[in-house]
Order: structure tokens, then sequence, then C-alpha cells
């Protein structure tokens, strides 16, 4: 009877946890760890109208593309580019799926897009625009650009791991 029941609950564990850390896009899966994942759903936007305070496929600006990206792929990021700035992780050098941030027309933080690799972002630029790859070392941004953030790198990354384990050791605890 025991084991019936850890078995039961270890096979419950895995479908609340693969629902819970799984997307499907076309014929790949998306888990949280995955950062071609997001540049494959970003991609899949190329061309949405730029639309200020959009957050929606119907248009977007950059920071809502960069929220509705990630919440796609099942992580929570803030909704400002001064947010997302601010409480994600600092990197050196981008890695795919982080987010870059520019300057553009004040002395803070104003512009996010997601880096996809070889220099490339993808952004929602400005009114009368739409979702686009751009060249970090194209002058206009490589002037404007102030640094890279990263959700895989620090707290976010342990929280989840930390959310995970204690679903998996909360199951364990029934059964024992």
């Amino acid at each position: 009877m025991i084991m019936r029941k850890f078995l039961f609950l270890t096979f419950a564990n895995f479908i609340f946890l693969s629902t819970l850390l799984c997307y499907e896009s076309k014929d790949r899966r998306v888990t949280l760890a995955d950062r071609n994942g997001i540049v494959e759903i970003a991609k899949s936007y190329i061309g949405t109208p730029y639309k200020e305070g959009g957050d929606t496929p119907k248009g977007f600006d950059c920071s809502g593309f960069t929220m509705f990206v990630y919440r796609k792929a099942g992580y929570k990021i803030p909704r400002t580019t001064k947010d997302q700035y601010l409480q994600l992780e600092p990197v050196k050098k981008p890695k795919i799926g982080d987010l870059v941030f520019f300057k553009l027309e004040s002395n803070s933080v104003s512009h996010v897009g997601i880096y996809i690799g070889n220099f490339q972002f993808i952004h929602a630029p400005s009114t009368g625009k739409s979702v686009e790859i751009s060249d970090l070392r194209n002058p206009y941004w490589r002037k404007r650009y102030v640094g890279s953030r990263s959700y895989f790198f620090g707290s976010h990354r342990l929280n989840q791991n930390l959310f995970t384990t204690s679903m998996i050791s909360l199951y364990s605890a029934e059964v024992i």
C-alpha cells in the first residue's frame, strides 16, 4: 500500500511539475532553463506593431514585449524597462536570452531588447515600427548601450529551484 501511494504521488508530482515548468512551442518543448526557447518565442512576433504601453500581440512597447516573451516561456519579470534593469542580475557579456538595455533620449535606461546572439537583439523599437532584429554594432545602438541583465543568474534562478525542491520534498514527506 505504501509503495502504491509512493508511485501515485511520484506520478502526480511529475505531471504537476511538467505542466508548471513547460511551454509548448510548435514542435519544440521550451523549459524554464531554455534560453534558445525565449529567442524562438520572441522571433515568432517579428512584425508585430509597436504600441505605446502595449504588452500583447496586438502591439508591444519594448518592455511589454520582453515581459510578454518571458511570461510565454514561463518566467515572471517586471513590466517596465527601469524595473527590469534594476531587478535582473548584471552580466558583463550577454548570452542568448538575456536582456540588453539602452539610454535613448534621457539620462536613464529607456529601452530594452532580447539578445539573440551574434551581436543581434530583438525588440519593439518605436512608434510607426514593429518588432524587429537590430545589431548592437550599429553606431546608433552601440553609442546608447548601457549593459545587459540576466534572469538566469542569481536569485531568480535560485528561487525557482527552491520551489521545485520544496514541492518534491513535500510529496516525499507524505510518503514517509
